[in-house]
C-alpha cells in the first residue's frame, strides 16, 4: 500500500503596508521577508530529503511566488489549481482587520449575523470540500510520493479540521497555521493516516513578530 504525503504550504509574508484585507485581490506580492520564508521552506524540504514530485499553487501571486523556490529546488514546474485559492470574503479591500471599529457601521451588520458559517464570506464547508478535492486529485496522481500544495491560512486550517473530524467553526486566534508553515497530510493508499505540522520558517516569523526585520 503506497504512502503518499500532501503538504499544504501557507504562503509567506505579503507586502501590505496599508494592512488591507486583500483576499483574492490581484497585485499582492511577497515581501522581502516572505521571499526569504519561501527559500527557507525549499531548503528544509531538500535538506530533509523529501520526495517532492509536484508543486501546485493557488493562482494568486503570493502563492505562486511562495511555490517558486520549492519548485526550483526539485526541478519542477509550478502547477495552478483554482481550488487552492483564498477564501471569498465580502470585507475584501477594506482595513477592518487592522481597524475593527469599522464593524460598528450599521451598514456592515448584515454581514455579521452568523460567524459560524461565516455569513461574511465563503462557507467553511465549501472551502474544505474544494481543498479536499484538490488534495485527493494530487494524492491519486502522485501516489507513493510527496506533493506540495500552496494555499492560504483559512482554507488550510478548515481542511485540517475536516480531516481531524473537528467542527469547522473555530476561534481564528487559535489557528495553527503560521506564515510559510506546512500542514502535512499522510495517506496509506486512499486512507487518511494522520498529519504533522511544521514551521520551516518559524525563526523568521518570530523575528517579524518582534519587529526586527526590515521589509522593503
Amino acid at each position: 500500500m503506497a504512502t503518499t504525503t500532501v503538504h499544504l504550504l501557507r504562503h509567506g509574508e505579503v507586502h501590505n503596508p496599508e494592512r488591507v484585507l486583500y483576499g483574492r485581490l490581484d497585485g499582492y506580492r511577497l515581501s522581502e521577508a516572505g521571499q526569504e520564508m519561501a527559500r527557507m521552506v525549499a531548503k528544509s524540504l531538500v535538506d530533509e530529503r523529501h520526495d517532492v514530485v509536484a508543486v501546485i499553487a493557488s493562482p494568486l501571486q503570493r502563492a505562486q511566488e511562495t511555490a517558486a523556490p520549492v519548485a526550483a529546488a526539485f526541478g519542477l514546474e509550478i502547477g495552478a489549481d483554482e481550488r487552492l485559492i483564498e477564501a471569498g470574503n465580502q470585507f475584501e479591500g477594506t482595513t477592518v482587520g487592522s481597524n475593527p471599529r469599522q464593524l460598528l457601521d450599521p451598514r456592515r451588520w448584515k454581514l455579521l449575523w452568523n460567524p459560524w458559517r461565516p455569513s461574511w464570506g465563503e462557507p467553511y464547508r465549501e472551502q474544505a470540500e474544494r481543498m479536499r478535492a484538490a488534495v485527493d486529485d494530487a494524492r491519486a496522481a502522485h501516489a507513493g510520493h510527496e506533493v506540495v500544495l500552496v494555499s492560504h491560512q483559512l482554507p488550510i486550517w478548515v481542511t485540517r479540521r475536516s480531516y481531524e473530524g473537528s467542527r469547522l467553526a473555530h476561534d481564528p486566534r487559535r489557528r495553527q497555521c503560521t506564515l510559510a508553515s506546512l500542514t502535512s497530510l499522510r495517506f496509506e493508499g486512499d486512507r487518511f493516516a494522520g498529519l504533522t505540522y511544521s514551521e520551516p520558517a518559524g525563526s523568521l516569523a518570530q523575528t517579524l513578530s518582534k519587529g526586527a526585520w526590515s521589509v522593503k
